[in-house]
């Protein structure tokens, strides 16, 4: 099916494409709506989409069958294969029934194609006060100064060889946040640069990889991060320091831009907010 931009744009508050995540709004148009409509039955990834680094095929794909499309109000679900499976609704809508229709196809198509979960996924524009879930942010490079900054933050492979082999103790520990499986693919040579900050000769935080791709109109992105501290390690500024030496290595690198999604209220969220990020909206899903 083809959605009319017509009805979905003045329903959309988040520039955020299911499947995609979310976009710079310059490139937000109904061809990214389009495309992944058109690749979600082969599960194929679009050249610009984000998880292209880490699988052969895109395991979230919509149900094309299943969207619902109309003036005031437009539902797109998707389906993850990921371990038992997860049903998502988004709700682009003005309507006010919209949560209850919504809960309804979620909790439906969980149950026809045996997901164990079912998410409805609500969208909020950035003047929203008290807003919960995910915040998307905005760093725009040309606008912001991006001065390297000075403290004990280098790429891996410039550290040597005993923090290099701290590293794994590290990801370890941070492995709910993803570093088990980046330490897997620093050691398959699958990635760009990890900036590492050490203390006493161990690793103690990272941020990387650090990777630039074009997105959809060929202006070069920074791509997202998996971003650490050691518990007993935060609070002493090695989160700003890490932030900032990744910033310094995306401008000097070429980058236009980088999205981030973080927890409101979360120390990221924080640090984001004070470094002057500009807020898009906010994402929050609740299970059905």
């Amino acid at each position: 099916m083809r959605l009319r931009w017509d009805w979905l744009r003045p329903v959309v508050t988040v520039p955020f494409v299911p499947t995609l995540g979310p976009v710079h709004p310059s490139v937000f148009t109904d061809d990214l709506f389009r495309h992944t409509l058109e690749v979600a039955p082969s599960r194929r990834f679009l050249r610009y989409d984000k998880d292209v680094r880490w699988s052969e095929s895109k395991e979230e794909t919509i149900l094309t069958g299943d969207v619902i499309h109309g003036p005031g109000e437009t539902l797109i679900p998707t389906i993850t294969r990921r371990g038992s499976g997860t049903v998502k609704l988004h709700v682009y809508s003005v309507r006010p029934d919209s949560a209850i229709v919504a809960t309804e196809l979620a909790q439906k198509l969980s149950a026809i194609h045996g997901t164990a979960t079912a998410r409805v996924v609500h969208f909020l524009g950035p003047e929203t006060p008290h807003a919960r879930g995910t915040r998307i942010q905005l760093k725009n490079f040309p606008s912001f100064p991006c001065h390297k900054p000075d403290g004990p933050v280098r790429p891996f492979a410039e550290w040597p060889v005993s923090v290099q082999q701290s590293f794994g103790d590290f990801a370890q520990e941070m492995a709910a946040d993803g570093f088990s499986f980046l330490y897997d693919q620093m050691q398959a040579g699958r990635v760009g640069p990890v900036l590492v900050a050490a203390r006493s000769g161990k690793a103690v935080a990272a941020i990387g990889p650090m990777e630039i791709r074009p997105d959809a109109i060929g202006s070069p992105q920074l791509m997202p991060q998996y971003f650490g501290v050691l518990p007993e390690h935060r609070g002493k500024g090695l989160g700003r320091l890490l932030w900032r030496a990744a910033m310094h290595w995306g401008k000097s690198h070429g980058a236009a831009y980088q999205l981030l999604q973080t927890e409101v209220g979360g120390a990221s969220d924080r640090l984001c907010q004070s470094e002057g990020l500009k807020s898009l909206g906010f994402v929050h899903s609740d299970h059905v």
